[in-house]
């Protein structure tokens, strides 16, 4: 069984052009799925959805077999989930919103105690335990819903812009715990993200998002494969140097496309042979950026 399962999901507001459009998705177990786009892709509805918090206007969704419509108090069982708006009792500390939230899901006191404290010494936010949560910054609100959202060692994480707020040390922290989940446990994660860097660093399988339309669906290879961005072999050579068939960089490499790593080696012997002299060779990769560009650059030509 799959653990998030999506079949021609649809959702509008008022009437106006749907915000997700017939939306298919169907994501193993024990995976990191990237589902990335802009502001307005329709990441945040697609979330709600599944989540059992808005009800789609035609088609389905299933987490773990599990119907939000129709058993949402089920599915929080064994589902956590972090929207872009942390929401707490703010008269509370962080500490003890995530007891209560322990409780309330039906963890011993003691229990909840452990887990708390456990949780926010992972995210970094041990030191603002005692913190009212109205004098807390946004992105500490942001990973103690993180860690409300875990409490309950959760089967599947659908996650909403989770480093919103956080500067690089805390997005750090956040995506290594999250990473730890899926590694070590088998945690599902749904991560709905812009941040494209984020989702490379996180996701093995990824979908792009655009206007509420699902154009591209895959591995970051297949991504790549399909929007032609290829490996490009770089060489950097005596400044005076230059290589027919390579483009200069702005920091002194020339590079060219290959199709495989495999090509390399042959490709700085017959270099070397053609009396140039390599003083440094390297690999560059294509990443989820180039592929998303790309591909959200063919579509707006369609």
């Amino acid at each position: 069984m799959n653990a998030i399962f999506a079949e021609r999901l649809t959702k509008s507001f008022n009437g106006r052009q749907n915000a997700v459009d017939l939306l298919t998705l169907d994501i193993p177990e024990g995976i990191a799925y990237g589902l990335v786009g802009g502001s307005g892709a329709g990441k945040t509805t697609v979330v709600k959805m599944m989540a059992g918090l808005l009800t789609p206007d035609s088609g389905q969704c299933t987490i773990m077999g599990i119907n939000p419509v129709k058993a949402p108090a089920h599915l929080h069982q064994i589902c956590g989930v972090v929207t872009s708006t942390a929401h707490m009792y703010a008269c509370m500390t962080g500490r003890e919103n995530l007891i209560l939230f322990g409780q309330m899901a039906g963890m011993k006191t003691e229990d909840a105690q452990i887990r708390a404290a456990e949780l926010m010494k992972d995210l970094g936010i041990w030191q603002a335990r005692d913190l009212l949560v109205r004098d807390l910054p946004t992105g500490m609100l942001q990973r103690i819903s993180l860690a409300r959202a875990l409490m309950t060692h959760p089967r599947v994480l659908l996650l909403d812009e989770p480093t919103s707020g956080l500067d690089t040390e805390g997005a750090e922290a956040v995506l290594s715990v999250i990473s730890g989940l899926v590694r070590k446990e088998g945690v599902t994660v749904l991560l709905c993200t812009h941040h494209l860097i984020y989702a490379q660093q996180l996701c093995g399988q990824f979908g792009i998002l655009k206007e509420g339309h699902l154009i591209a669906n895959g591995s970051l290879e297949t991504l790549c494969q399909e929007a032609s961005c290829h490996i490009r072999a770089g060489f950097r050579l005596p400044q005076e140097d230059k290589i027919q068939g390579f483009t200069k960089c702005g920091d002194g490499f020339w590079e060219r496309e290959i199709d495989s790593e495999e090509e390399m080696p042959d490709l700085m012997r017959k270099t070397v042979a053609e009396g140039h002299d390599i003083y440094e060779a390297r690999l560059n990769y294509p990443t989820l950026t180039e592929a998303y560009t790309t591909l959200i650059g063919k579509e707006e030509l369609l």
